[in-house]
């Protein structure tokens, strides 16, 4: 019941968090995601609907989907051209900061050598989801987007692997580094064929199902939307990575979706959809808790006179974090100068960084070190998100301005209502039926008031139906105008060259409307 109720609140608060989202278009919805959880933490009755924060379930239902989908975004061939780079960031470039922050908290916060690469070891993973939270706005460079991306994708496995490594060390006092290493390339390269080898299965059998007599479009959905937490729990019960696992299905059902986008269209449409919903609430739910957890630590821990050591060790591993992909970017990687701080800047951290500090809890690390492992990761996660956030503003190049876009696509949508509504003006049709369109089309302009809608809806509760003729006029109608507003929508694609990617989204619009209108056969 707890379980249930905590959902609840989380979902809604995300409800809320994007609708403000969609308000203050200048913040990231991340920032209002925090902000929100941060003032649950202050309200007792919702907070206690909140249950104690569970890292196995919190990785198994919000991270490994959005990895999976994460990974259906990307092309399998893009990351076979990758590999090299994908072990330089994912593999090198993980145990080198690991080296640097563990050695370089340890002498300057003075704690143990093992905490030190604990905190260390759980810096490592970085979030591709985050980072689209602080280039609000800004374009980032193609080859250093395809690295940051590729770096996400797989380094979380490397960190899950380090910390398990790091923890024994707390707990045993000694270091097994050849065990380690063969626990990584288990999970690792077992994660990789069981992921790859299941979602192949997968794959078929809902191809299988998609020619046969037994498909149903609602159960197809359900059966691809509860892939990843399936093949999540799965792996981890083999001991093969479950991150790794998803990462790889989604690259598989990329390759799927290449080749059968028009074999069920409602049912790909649907899934696109589905996909968008859930990333988006599951996104803004991470923020979520970790505003929350951040406040509730903060307001409920009693800390030592070293109560503030968590600030210095967040900001020494962030500065140490920075610096070492910096280096390594102009070394290893041969980025010029911009390029070297796009990357390292990049290397924002989120739901994984999250998640791994509280899988202490699970073993025995003692009350005082977990608080400044979960406080000084907290730091580390908000330093990575505003850094950027602020100096991406001055290194990036600026995407085209929300109030442009608003303005020039408001000009295009009137337009292209404007052609339509002349075309069914042209056409012989009852007066009822020509009403009944044109209030239709001049909705699609969006500047129709609640009150028109009131008499609409008013109109329709006390006049009969359209009889089959008039459904059939109006039908017509409809595809004639819509028709219109298309080949409108076609031309000023090719001349509006910078605005192209969102008359392309209108054009999807009016192809979805054309759906809605096209019914089944009207009868006399």
């Amino acid at each position: 019941m707890g379980l249930m109720i905590s959902s609840f609140v989380l979902v809604l608060a995300a409800i809320i968090s994007i609708f403000l989202g969609q308000l203050f278009t200048k913040i990231s919805v991340s920032y209002i995601s925090m902000i929100i959880g941060g003032i649950i933490a202050f309200m007792p009755f919702i907070n206690g609907q909140i249950d104690n924060f569970n890292s196995e379930i919190f990785i198994g239902l919000v991270v490994a989907p959005l990895l999976f989908f994460e990974g259906q975004a990307t092309r399998l061939n893009l990351v076979e051209k990758e590999v090299k780079h994908i072990i330089q960031t994912a593999v090198i470039l993980v145990v080198l900061c690991l080296v640097i922050a563990g050695f370089g908290v340890w002498k300057i916060a003075g704690i143990s050598l093992p905490l030190a690469f604990i905190l260390a070891a759980i810096s490592t993973p970085t979030d591709a989801t985050a980072m689209e939270s602080v280039t609000n706005g800004l374009k980032i460079p193609k080859d250093e987007g395809i690295f940051l991306k590729m770096e996400s994708l797989f380094n979380d496995a490397s960190g899950i692997i380090l910390l398990n490594m790091t923890i024994l060390w707390y707990v045993n006092g000694y270091i097994n580094y050849g065990q380690t290493v063969v626990d990584f390339l288990i999970s690792a390269v077992g994660g990789i064929v069981f992921g790859s080898l299941a979602a192949w299965m997968v794959v078929l059998f809902r191809q299988i199902l998609l020619r046969s007599s037994f498909n149903s479009l609602n159960a197809q959905s359900l059966l691809y939307l509860i892939t990843p937490f399936v093949l999540y729990y799965l792996a981890e019960e083999l001991h093969v990575s479950g991150i790794i696992a998803v990462v790889c299905a989604g690259l598989v059902h990329n390759a799927e979706a290449q080749r059968s986008k028009l074999l069920n269209a409602p049912q790909v449409h649907m899934g696109y959809d589905l996909v968008s919903m859930v990333t988006e609430t599951l996104n803004s739910i991470i923020f979520i808790i970790l505003g929350f957890m951040f406040v509730k630590i903060i307001s409920q821990e009693k800390f030592s006179n070293n109560s503030f050591n968590w600030l210095l060790i967040g900001v020494t591993i962030y500065l140490i974090s920075v610096f070492t992909r910096y280096v390594y970017g102009r070394l290893r990687l041969k980025f010029n100068n911009r390029s070297a701080w796009i990357f390292s800047l990049g290397g924002v951290h989120g739901a994984v960084t999250l998640a791994l500090a509280y899988t202490l809890a699970e073993f025995h690390v003692n009350r005082a070190d977990f608080n400044l492992v979960l406080m000084s990761e907290s730091v580390l996660i908000i330093l990575s998100l505003v850094v950027p956030t602020i100096t991406f503003k001055f290194i990036l190049d600026k995407d085209v301005d929300d109030e442009d876009i608003a303005q020039e696509m408001g000009e295009i949508r009137i337009n292209m209502v404007r052609k339509a509504i002349d075309a069914v003006n042209k056409m012989y049709l009852p007066d009822n039926v020509k009403d009944s369109v044109i209030f239709d089309l001049m909705a699609q302009k969006q500047k129709t008031r609640t009150k028109d809608f009131v008499k609409q809806w008013i109109r329709v509760v006390r006049h009969p139906e359209f009889t089959g003729a008039e459904k059939e006029l109006e039908m017509r109608a409809f595809m004639n105008a819509l028709a219109q507003e298309r080949e409108y929508l076609d031309m000023i694609s090719q001349s509006e060259v910078k605005y192209q990617d969102y008359v392309f989204e209108l054009y999807k619009e009016v192809l979805l409307a054309e759906t809605l209108v096209i019914g089944p056969t009207v009868s006399e």
